[in-house]
């Protein structure tokens, strides 16, 4: 997987989370940072790295990112690696 593969499937899991309110805000409250902070990071590969994580931190939440986006769940956990410098 390319840096920019992962960088398009984080962005996309920013943008399901933030189309689903509570799960968003689990993640504002779990990263420590607010709404403003989450749109001046949104093309940082760590902060996109630390939404992938959050994903993948709960199965639930990963099947449900997956299904909506048609994603298998093997990618999001390569494009984690990727963002983390792997």
């Amino acid at each position: 997987m390319t840096l920019d593969a992962a960088e398009t499937l984080a962005l996309k899991a920013l943008a399901w989370l933030v189309n689903s309110p509570d799960d968003l805000g689990r993640f504002l409250n779990v990263s420590g940072c607010g709404t403003e902070e989450l749109r001046r990071r949104a093309s940082d590969p760590v902060f996109l790295a630390a939404v992938l994580a959050f994903l993948l931190s709960e199965d639930g939440l990963l099947g449900a990112f997956c299904e909506a986006e048609s994603v298998d769940h093997k990618h999001v956990h390569m494009a984690a690696h990727v963002l983390e410098g792997g």
